[in-house]
């Protein structure tokens, strides 16, 4: 729960560096919205508000390679620095970070960054690179934030075994401050690890008796009990031990080592009696639990403490013969994860997903070797290690994917060429009908004839076809001989002549230079287009030149791909082999670990167990 909320904080952190204000305006409203303004980035983001972390990666880094990204350079570097942590990749991702945020964001959003990149590397255990990331905080940061920057930093001193510092930073803590249990437990904790156990009985022991609201602080609890209980039983002081671990739940996480301990304090006081109820309680329990199995030796030596003989025999004997079996079965489960079933079984769970922030094993799957694993689901190191195999199987099925792919390219390639062959005739005899030069060179024309109307202002080189058969018509009356008699007749037609010639003189006229504008805009027009159409041509000239060499040249990097995927996909299969190597090298330590444990347990039962027979052969001996 803690991790998930790690990553999802984590998370919202980058998505405010990196991502358009806009899609945080509810985390602050006050910002100015940012427009996504390279599409190519829009589908980055795309691919990572899906959680398709890789497909994001890989287009961040195409289109920062082709230069797609000019207007989101910062906010895509963040993004893909917060990708490459995802992916465990904390040392690139740390370059990118200490580049950007040197200068070029606000302190405070600084400040924010360190921190979070504190957690996560404290949660990967790279504590040194943990404890840097907060060095460069230098600020206060949120009143929440704040509290928690100092709640790691005191954690790193504890796992860097700096008690008296983490002591330092906890002993003042408020009371009422949110994370007052958690600094309570820790100080408890460096108190007890530097010898001071008197002094962390208070903390933990207030710690202890509080009232839990959920099952965290009912566990924080349990964990406060149990560690003032053991506490006290390392410094012989069994019936404060006692007192503490009753306290832990029956039921809960902690309650195998509490009924263990509860066993060893009546012991320690030497009531064999009272200790054998909560270690009979215990045999009943999974015997994977080492309380389990110490309480299965620690029974029959109270029985012989209280010189029931025969039956303390009995219980060794059971206890060898149970730890017998359960060393066959963890042989077993040794065999079938070397033989990699399980690493197999492993990669069958949400085979689809990928890693990255979210991605967590919940459960193991089913196999012989499951129930031995169960506490490993809690460390850092399988979960880890799980999530650097799950990503290189995942890498190995996009290589394959893209491998399928490139016959698929090689057909589109083709198709392409085919169609480009196929509808170059019938362009080429399109081009050759095409009298380019001509229509420039009756444009021309056009613009000498046009310059030549101005310059001798022939109104009717410009006049509508009606008007120019008027024209003709008044013409072909005025050559009529009748009209030149001397009748008063033809002196009113040639009258009427003069008046329609007249007007229609006055119309060419008056549109003379309007006519003459448009005539020259739409030439002017012709020219662009005309211009447009030249370099539209050079244009298809070039791509009929280059085409060839482009499918050429497409073909070649098609074909080139085949053997640069084959060359990755064996790099990422030699580092799946190594991870996996290194998996099955961490369970099968762990079973060998319990292994060995059982194998101590067994000698010291078969030594108990001689003791007890020649304890009894002594006491018949006396008898006799």
């Amino acid at each position: 729960m803690i991790a998930r909320c790690l990553t999802i904080v984590s998370l919202f952190l980058l998505l405010t560096l990196a991502l358009p204000a806009s899609s945080v305006a509810v985390a602050d409203d006050t910002r100015e919205p940012t427009i996504v303004k390279d599409a190519h980035y829009g589908e980055v983001l795309f691919y990572f508000y899906q959680e398709e972390y890789f497909p994001a990666i890989v287009r961040l880094l195409a289109g920062q390679k082709q230069t797609q990204l000019e207007n989101h350079i910062d906010e895509s570097e963040l993004l893909l620095g917060g990708l490459y942590l995802s992916y465990g990749h904390h040392q690139r991702a740390a370059e990118i970070f200490e580049r950007l945020l040197a200068d070029n964001v606000e302190q405070d959003i600084r400040d924010r960054t360190w921190f979070f990149l504190a957690k996560i590397w404290q949660q990967r255990g790279y504590l040194s690179e943990a404890q840097g990331a907060l060095d460069n905080i230098s600020a206060e940061l949120p009143e929440q934030l704040e509290a928690e920057r100092h709640m790691l930093q005191a954690q790193l001193h504890i796992d860097n075994s700096q008690h008296a510092d983490a002591i330092e930073i906890l002993q003042d803590w408020p009371q009422k401050d949110s994370w007052a249990n958690y600094a309570k437990f820790n100080l408890g904790v460096a108190m007890v690890r530097s010898g001071r156990v008197n002094a962390a009985a208070e903390m933990l022991d207030e710690l202890g008796e509080i009232e839990p609201l959920n099952e965290e602080m009912s566990s924080l609890r349990d964990k406060a009990n149990l560690a003032l209980g053991y506490a006290y039983l390392q410094d012989e002081q069994p019936q404060a031990a006692k007192r503490s671990l009753n306290r832990v739940r029956l039921e809960g996480p902690f309650s195998n080592k509490a009924l263990l301990g509860i066993g060893w304090a009546d012991a320690e006081n030497q009531n064999y009696r009272r200790a054998l109820v909560p270690w009979m309680e215990l045999r009943n329990r999974d015997l994977l639990d080492s309380a389990v199995q110490e309480s299965m030796l620690a029974i029959p030596y109270a029985m012989a403490e209280l010189d029931s003989i025969g039956q303390a025999a009995d219980h060794y004997l059971n206890a060898i013969e149970a730890f017998y079996e359960e060393t066959n079965r963890i042989d077993t489960a040794i065999l079938n994860i070397e033989s990699g079933d399980m690493m197999n079984a492993f990669l069958e769970q949400d085979e689809d997903q990928t890693t990255g922030w979210y991605w967590k094993l919940e459960e193991l799957p089913e196999g012989p070797e499951s129930r031995y694993l169960y506490h490993l689901l809690a460390t850092h190191k399988f979960q880890e290690g799980l999530k650097n195999y799950r990503d290189l199987h995942y890498l190995w099925r996009n290589l394959d994917d893209w491998q399928q792919s490139v016959g698929v390219f090689r057909n589109m390639i083709g198709t392409r060429e085919y169609a480009y062959n196929d509808r170059l005739p019938r362009i080429q005899n399109s081009l050759s009908q095409a009298d380019i030069d001509g229509m420039v060179s009756r444009k021309l024309e056009f613009d000498a004839r046009l310059n030549s109307i101005e310059e001798s202002g022939d109104v009717l080189a410009l006049a509508t076809e009606h008007e120019f058969e008027l024209w003709g018509e008044i013409a072909t009356i005025e050559r009529n001989p009748a009209l030149r008699a001397n009748l008063p007749e033809a002196e009113e037609v040639r009258d009427k002549v003069r008046l329609l010639k007249g007007a229609l003189q006055w119309n060419l006229d008056r549109e003379f230079q309007d006519r003459l504008w448009r005539i020259r805009r739409d030439l002017r027009q012709t020219g662009e287009a005309l211009v447009e159409t030249q370099r539209a041509r050079r244009q298809i000239d070039e791509k009929m030149r280059t085409e060839p060499l482009l499918f050429a040249d497409f073909n070649n990097r098609v074909e080139g791909l085949s053997p640069q995927i084959d060359g990755l996909k064996a790099r990422v299969e030699e580092a799946m082999l190594a991870q996996r190597g290194f998996m099955e090298g961490v369970a099968v330590e762990e079973l060998r670990a319990q292994k060995q444990r059982l194998d101590t347990y067994t000698v010291q039962a078969r030594f108990a167990l001689a003791a007890i027979y020649d304890r009894a052969a002594t006491v018949g001996a006396a008898v006799q």
